[in-house]
């Protein structure tokens, strides 16, 4: 069990919370909320030691272990993936390589009796360690991690280095899950996971033993994992006993209540306060003005935090584009490799996207979902076959990577200003007010940003156009829940047709009626809503 009582942390003069307490009780699944900047990571920090606490105290029993998985993943090399994802192992990967190394010890034929007496007993112990630590299934367990990390056996003796950002990420998170904690600390988990490790991963948690306490933006994940939720908002830290449905109810009624308590104070203070201006100058009545003066003085005054800031969308009107969106004939897709060959992603692809079409477009990462948006949007040439796009159609395409084309050199001002060269400096002042950047916010470099806070900027670029036809490739990345929904309120809303590649599976399950699925470089379609294909999935 791990006790925090009264912890506090300021930051350059801000107030992250006061006075925090809560208890991380053996087997608790605990989703950590709260606005960008509240503090989460830095809570993260202060539970695994990186950091300390101005004030309070955090007690962790003795050999208790504490694993953390952020999204800084640090440098990784010399090793093969599955090397890496067993040091992540601790003290049970170091005494196998010292068991190692005394077997090849005890072979050497010039040991005396003594030394290989010794070398034996010293053997004897570091095995019996081994075997409690769970050493011998060492190897076995960190391949079938990696493998649910979609890390598959061809991949298990290719060096780090060879392994893209992502991927690194994936091996990071295998080691953490490895190390088997008594506690697990792990900052947004389902980053650069698609949908099909990110159920892997859900079941591993909820079989997992010890206890967790886990940030993560995808809200149907926690929400299945997590019986408590920890709120880090301004000034505070609150332990909500249910979750993440259950908070969001909660937090509405705490908050209410907080209103009511701060009326009654209010009024109650108003009226001492009357009751001390009137008799302060008369001397019959000093005594009690006195003590109502020390009375009021000592009451702690109820302050009403402010509710955290949403993004605003009010997608254009649109024009009616035809009914056929796009018609897809004997679609295919290769890329050329270094040494001459061609890799074939995709091939006799044959389908119709409908005006008012909601499309989810689904598949294990490297299926080709992000090439066939490409393709549909002019991005890269089929290979062979056709993409046939309708009359009047306009397409607005938001790419995983769109962040990338931005000037970092630029401010956001001017680099919102240079995509819209058109608009006036109030309406881009405005549009960018409702993507959360108010006042002397927009006049912050591109290169100091976020990735949540670069992906605002190209959605409100995008979103801000009258298309009627929108191209998305994992816009959800980076964004935190209620900026999901909120995007998600608009899609639903939207008169126009939507292709969508996300790994989020609540945000599918609500505004999607066709799923296409890219599969071993076939497309296959399903007709119904995204609850349908997961039905047919698991039939």
């Amino acid at each position: 069990m791990v006790n925090v009582t009264n912890i506090s942390l300021s930051y350059g003069g801000r107030n992250l919370y006061s006075n925090g307490s809560f208890i991380i009780r053996p087997q608790d699944k605990i989703g950590l909320v709260g606005p960008n900047g509240s503090g989460k990571t830095s809570l993260f920090r202060i539970l695994s030691g990186e950091e300390k606490p101005d004030e309070g105290t955090v007690t962790v029993p003795s050999n208790y272990i504490i694993g953390y998985f952020s999204q800084d993943v640090g440098e990784m090399k010399g090793r093969t993936a599955l090397e890496e994802v067993q040091h992540g192992a601790g003290n049970a990967f170091e005494i196998g390589l010292q068991l190692t190394e005394i077997e090849h010890k005890m072979c050497d034929p010039d040991l005396s009796q003594d030394e290989l007496d010794s070398v034996m007993e010293l053997y004897g112990k570091l095995q019996s360690e081994y075997q409690d630590l769970g050493g011998y299934e060492l190897e076995s367990n960190a391949k079938t991690i990696l493998t649910g990390l979609g890390i598959g056996p061809g991949r298990w003796d290719e060096p780090v280095e060879s392994f893209s950002g992502g991927w690194k990420m994936r091996i990071a998170l295998g080691k953490i899950l490895l190390l088997n904690p008594d506690l697990l600390l792990i900052d947004e988990p389902t980053n650069h996971l698609d949908i099909e490790t990110i159920i892997w991963l859900e079941e591993w948690l909820k079989n997992f033993k010890g206890s967790i306490l886990m940030t993560s933006h995808d809200r149907e994940f926690m929400t299945r994992l997590c019986n408590r939720t920890l709120e880090v908002s301004p000034g505070s830290i609150t332990l909500f006993s249910g979750d993440y449905d259950f908070y969001m109810t909660e937090r509405v009624v705490r908050r209410d209540q907080l209103i009511a308590s701060k009326k009654r104070q209010d009024a109650m203070l108003a009226k001492e306060e009357e009751f001390i201006a009137k008799f302060a100058a008369r001397a019959s009545h000093a005594a009690q003005v006195q003590s109502r003066v020390k009375t009021i003085e000592k009451i702690e005054r109820i302050v009403i935090p402010p509710e955290p800031k949403v993004m605003k969308l009010q997608l254009p009107e649109i024009k009616r584009g035809g009914d056929i969106v796009v018609d897809m004939h004997n679609l295919a897709k290769s890329w050329p490799l270094k040494d001459g060959s061609v890799h074939p992603v995709f091939s006799g692809i044959t389908g119709t996207v409908n005006r008012l079409d909601k499309i989810a477009v689904t598949g294990v990462n490297g299926a080709g979902k992000s090439t066939l948006l490409k393709v549909l949007t002019g991005q890269t040439e089929a290979t062979e076959g056709s993409a046939v796009i309708g009359p009047s159609t306009e397409i607005g395409y938001f790419s995983q990577y769109s962040s990338d084309v931005l000037n970092p050199d630029n401010t956001i001002f001017e680099e919102v200003s240079s995509m819209l060269p058109n608009e006036t400096v109030g309406y881009i002042k405005n549009l960018l007010g409702s993507f959360l950047f108010s006042g002397d916010d927009s006049d912050k470099p591109i290169s100091v940003l976020s990735g949540g806070e670069k992906s605002r900027v190209m959605l409100a670029c995008m979103l801000s156009q009258p298309y009627n036809f929108l191209v998305l490739d994992e816009p959800t990345n980076h964004l935190d829940i209620a900026s999901r929904e909120v995007l998600l309120d608009a899609l639903k809303e939207f008169k126009g047709t939507v292709m969508i590649v996300s790994h989020d599976r609540y945000f599918l399950r609500h505004f999607i009626n066709r799923v296409f699925e890219v599969d071993h470089g076939k497309l296959h379609i399903y007709e119904g809503d995204y609850h349908y294909y997961e039905l047919k999935k698991s039939e």
